[in-house]
């Protein structure tokens, strides 16, 4: 199975990204994680994306907050998928990282999730890999299920409690 980069600009950013590690470790997806910063180690951020094909990585995550040019700077060295986590921080309360991971230009995607969206990030990145692996399609039809099981169970105490 291919692994998942997880990068982060700031050791600031990892009580969100770490929701991110829990997803993919939930999943039996292997992974690496490392801080490179866009603007303070360029040279190992793009090696890195230079390298992460033939060093067996599917997909990369990039978690940034403010001018948020990781992913998109990322995304500029490598031809894998590249999955952007807006984070919460600054003036802005990370609208302006959101703006910055969504806005590419045309010929460099990169996948945006929510601000702080660790969670969907791991997902994102477990669905791409699970194009070629129906035992990881799996689980992650296992998982959907059980999260209906729960809002099930939820609708049917609130029913119960409020309903007359």
């Amino acid at each position: 199975m291919k692994k998942i980069g997880i990068m982060m600009g700031s050791d600031s950013d990892l009580p969100v990204v770490k929701k991110a590690i829990d997803t993919l470790k939930d999943f039996g997806v292997p992974y690496e994680v490392h801080i490179y910063s866009a603007h303070r180690t360029p040279v190992q951020a793009k090696e890195f994306a230079e390298t992460a094909r033939e060093n067996g990585f599917g997909a990369v995550i990039c978690a940034a907050g403010m001018a948020a040019h990781l992913a998109g700077a990322i995304a500029a060295n490598t031809t894998l998928p590249v999955i952007g986590i807006p984070m919460r921080s600054g003036a802005l309360d990370g609208v302006d990282a959101l703006y910055s991971t969504v806005m590419m230009p045309s010929g460099i995607p990169v996948a945006t999730v929510a601000i702080d969206g660790a969670v969907n990030a791991a997902l994102l990145s477990i669905e791409m890999l699970a194009i070629e692996d129906a035992g990881l399609a799996q689980k992650l039809l296992d998982k959907r299920l059980a999260d209906t099981q729960k809002v099930l169970e939820k609708n049917a105490a609130a029913e119960a409690e409020f309903n007359v």
